[in-house]
């Protein structure tokens, strides 16, 4: 939480804090007002007394009111800047991220931390700021008012606030465990939520409904049953406020009856004590709402800075070179992810020149979408290195690497909005003319000029108007957008058919002859005009060539073609 202090403005929450002790002091004086109107006013029947004390009380209310809004305003105004800039702070911070801390910490958490998280941060902010001073300064300033009016009656208060101290003690220190495991539940809750959206399709298929549905409602009565514990914890502690304060009242007037008769204590004193001990209960009674989002603030506040104070894997260099545009090149390059023991990549060697295609070829899992992810340093390599002409791509600003490499991932991602701003991602500045040529080589122009709103036809969440080809072309069509050396194409042409993609193949050559192209692909028509062909198997190359020279030397590069053709289609 001292991070988060450190945060708030200071001359803004000193401002605030003024304006709330202007609204303390008029408060706690206003029954010592009415004590004196009472034992003094009253009983010599001093009516120009009685006026003169009115109207002070008036002018201390409208201080008070007054100091109330102030505070009020400036203190939502101060944790509702501050929830603004925790939630920039963490997508900026989520915008540095490798896939190697995506993988660690999760979407669905990640979600849960700039959504629950920072308004579980931003409410204990705004309560605490104010009822923190508020509560303390009412019962602290209640008990001070009342010695001086009568010590005695102050004894009741005295005695009174330890117990009440070592009750909300006890609370807390079983109340914080729970709300640590209600955040992390939240978090299975909303993973379990998100996959189930994201696979309805699949789960329908399966007819896994009913299993679907049992998962997500064990998480949630877990946590319906966490909530309703730590609530009723909490819960306590109201009742408890109000049996103690109430038996502190019944004392005070149980002592001042006797203190009134002895002609030891005024009445009005009694009055004022009254009024005090319902400013301590309300006190209390803030300061509970206070307690009762700390524990949860604390954790919130905790899980937020793991975002934000976390080590990024992959780190800006100190000295930034630039690389000349001739090649790329992968030199005795080991890969494994976090926390795997058996390496996903080892000893990939190979160079690509400008102009030429590399094509990437494999089984399931042989770490094809793995090498080419290294490239734009979407991680890091363990061992060896990767070279965009003499240049280490380590000790290149990554925003610069980024501008020289065109991605086209395997899921066809397009962002919400329109086919324009989606566009728009691959070249900021890209007019309606490039968008078209771009759209005319990944042969999408003809089902786009069929919407009725053109380039600025919506595109839903996800590209869910679309089907898995109009997405992949879209996409292809963004890469191409890009003035870019390398353009990757992560099994980009799997959901088109051979003649798209052959249409696809034909009308980008222009526009990439210069670059250096990446195809990763599963399919032999994809990859056997490339100029050099990795073929991978189990993280290892298995061959490295032509198609002609592969399918009469590499068993592997082999043993595929087979499984896609007929023996006699291998001279294809």
């Amino acid at each position: 939480m001292f991070k988060i202090v450190k945060r708030l403005p200071i001359i803004q929450s000193i401002i605030a804090i003024g304006f709330l002790i202007i609204q303390i002091i008029c408060a706690l004086y206003l029954p010592r007002v009415t004590a004196d109107i009472v034992d003094i006013g009253v009983r010599t029947s001093n009516i120009s007394y009685i006026w003169s004390k009115g109207y002070l009380m008036i002018a201390l209310s409208v201080f008070s009111l007054l100091g109330a809004l102030c505070n009020t305003f400036l203190f939502s105004q101060i944790s509702y800047k501050l929830g603004g800039e925790l939630r920039s702070d963490i997508y900026r911070k989520v915008l540095s991220f490798s896939k190697h801390e995506f993988d660690q910490i999760g979407t669905s958490s990640l979600i849960t931390r700039n959504t629950n998280d920072v308004t579980q941060v931003q409410t204990l902010v705004e309560g605490g700021l104010k009822f923190l001073i508020l509560a303390p300064a009412m019962l602290i300033g209640g008990i001070i008012m009342t010695w001086l009016l009568s010590p005695a009656l102050a004894l009741v208060f005295l005695c009174t606030v330890p117990i009440l101290g070592v009750s909300y003690f006890v609370i807390y220190r079983y109340a914080s465990p729970l709300y640590a495991k209600m955040q992390r539940l939240l978090d299975n809750l909303n993973l379990f939520f998100r996959e189930g959206l994201m696979g309805v399709k699949v789960i329908r298929a399966f007819g896994k409904e009913k299993e679907e549905y049992e998962k997500y409602k064990a998480v949630n009565r877990e946590y319906t049953q966490t909530y309703i514990t730590a609530g009723t914890i909490m819960s306590i502690s109201i009742p408890l406020v109000t049996m103690l304060v109430s038996l502190a009242t019944v004392f005070i007037v149980w002592m001042g009856g006797k203190g009134v008769g002895d002609g030891t204590i005024e009445t009005g004193a009694i009055m004022a004590a009254i009024s005090y001990s319902v400013q301590i209960l309300m006190g209390f009674g803030m300061l509970t709402n206070v307690i009762l989002g700390i524990p949860r603030g604390q954790i919130s506040a905790k899980r937020i800075y793991e975002v934000l104070d976390m080590p990024l894997s992959v780190r800006e260099p100190d000295i930034t070179v630039s690389a000349d545009k001739t090649s790329l090149t992968f030199e005795n390059v080991d890969f494994r992810y976090q926390g795997a023991e058996k390496k996903t990549l080892e000893d990939i060697s190979f160079t690509v020149h400008g102009g030429q295609t590399l094509a990437i070829i494999g089984s399931t899992g042989d770490g094809k979408s793995s090498l080419v992810n290294l490239i734009s340093r979407l991680y890091d390599v363990e061992k060896g290195c990767i070279r965009i002409g003499e240049t280490d791509i380590r000790h290149m600003e990554q925003r610069k690497l980024r501008d020289l490499v065109s991605f086209t991932p395997q899921k066809s991602t397009l962002f919400f909005g329109t086919i324009r701003s989606n566009m728009l991602e691959g070249k900021s500045d890209a007019t309606d003319d490039e968008i078209w040529v771009a759209l005319n080589m990944a042969q999408a122009t003809e089902f786009v000029r069929t919407l009725p709103e053109g380039l600025d036809s919506p595109v839903e969440k996800g590209g869910g108007n679309f089907s898995g080809g109009q997405k992949q072309r879209l996409c292809i069509a963004r890469a191409l957008l890009k003035d870019a050396f390398i353009y990757v194409f992560d099994d980009s042409f799997s959901a088109l058919d051979f003649k798209t993609e052959g249409a696809v193949r034909t009308a980008m050559c222009a526009k990439l002859k210069e670059a250096i192209t990446v195809i990763v692909a599963q399919r032999i028509s994809t990859v056997m005009n490339a100029d050099v062909i990795v073929v991978l198997d189990n993280g290892k190359i298995a061959g490295l060539g032509n198609h002609e020279t592969l399918k009469e030397t590499n068993l592997v590069y082999q043993e595929i073609i087979d499984s896609q053709f007929y023996r006699e289609a291998k001279a294809v």
